[in-house]
């Protein structure tokens, strides 16, 4: 039995194959890009596109599906086409894929906050009203995968992830990849650009927040998840200046944040509500979300172990 993982190369996926390989697990790597680092023993990977190798992503055996691999919000705005083939389509091949099996495998979606309208705050009972192509298509994903598992094709789980931050390497396409870069790069002595005002505030989780929410929602069991497949994971609500305060304590330099309104970002990152009642994922053992002090040192120990001196508290 084996375990496939899309968007395996990625800085999440990557993690979670890591983390699932050490636990005696087999896991199918499946990226466009070819692993970042080599494959713990014992695992496959499959590059290319998904649609083109989705019977060599979902081998015989599959006992679950991770499915992480999607066009992110900026790119998915910018081309509604690449968007929709990708972020829907895409999914919808997987999850025929899994049916196709006929063994009902689980079905993790990492879904998104970005599923939601204008609004200020959220639990997981607000109506969804995107307010993005991007969070339709995330909307869209979770009406597929509760669908398959009420029909009894998967036993399907969807996991609305927060924004990322303190996200790992270079900047991608993600409107709100920001969040991130204005702690990342000042941290490691480059400059960064800040497109939303210091009181803007955002649905935050560290990386490894992330990973502990996509680990268990996997392996709680499907009926926890209650008449909807689909859980809001835990987060912390912080501004954009609680973003460069912490920054700040641990060593970076404020100065090399270039505040440059961008209106486009505003009203695609402002539109996602920044306030969350996860009484839900606290019923159903999320772990906490860590602080921002927290994510910030994390960042620094794992990925600038040698850059940043002195600063890490």
């Amino acid at each position: 039995m084996s375990i496939t993982v899309t968007g395996a190369s990625g800085f999440l996926g990557s993690r979670l194959v890591r983390l699932l390989a050490a636990r005696g697990e087999r896991v199918v790597a499946v990226d466009r890009a070819p692993p970042p680092a080599p494959l713990p023993p014992g695992c496959a990977s499959v590059v290319g596109d998904l649609a083109a190798n989705v019977g060599a992503a979902v081998p015989e055996g599959t006992a679950a599906v991770v499915h992480l691999a999607a066009v992110v919000s900026g790119a998915a705005e910018a081309d509604f086409d690449l968007g929709l083939r990708e972020n829907v389509f895409g999914l919808h091949a997987l999850l025929e894929a899994c049916r196709a099996r006929g063994n009902a495998p689980r079905f993790l979606f990492a879904s998104s906050l970005a599923v939601f309208g204008p609004i200020a705050a959220a639990d997981d009972a607000t109506p969804t009203h995107p307010a993005s192509s991007y969070g339709a298509q995330k909307a869209i994903g979770e009406l597929l995968v509760h669908d398959y598992a009420r029909k009894g094709f998967v036993d399907g789980r969807s996991v609305r992830l927060p924004t990322i931050a303190v996200r790992p390497g270079p900047p991608n396409a993600a409107a709100s990849g920001f969040a991130s870069a204005i702690v990342r790069e000042p941290l490691a002595g480059q400059r960064a650009t800040c497109p939303m005002p210091r009181d803007a505030k955002l649905w935050l989780a560290s990386p490894d927040s992330a990973l502990r929410s996509l680990a268990h929602g996997l392996a709680v069991d499907g009926a926890l998840f209650g008449g909807y497949r689909c859980v809001n994971a835990p987060g912390i609500t912080a501004s954009v200046g609680d973003l460069l305060n912490a920054m700040e304590r641990h060593g970076g330099d404020p100065g090399l944040v270039d505040h440059a309104p961008d209106p486009k970002v505003a009203a695609l990152v402002g539109s996602w509500p920044a306030t969350f009642d996860t009484a839900k994922a606290d019923a159903m053992g999320f772990p906490r979300a860590d602080t921002l002090d927290e994510a910030v040192a994390a960042h620094i120990e794992t990925e600038l172990s040698g850059v940043v001196g002195g600063g890490a508290a």
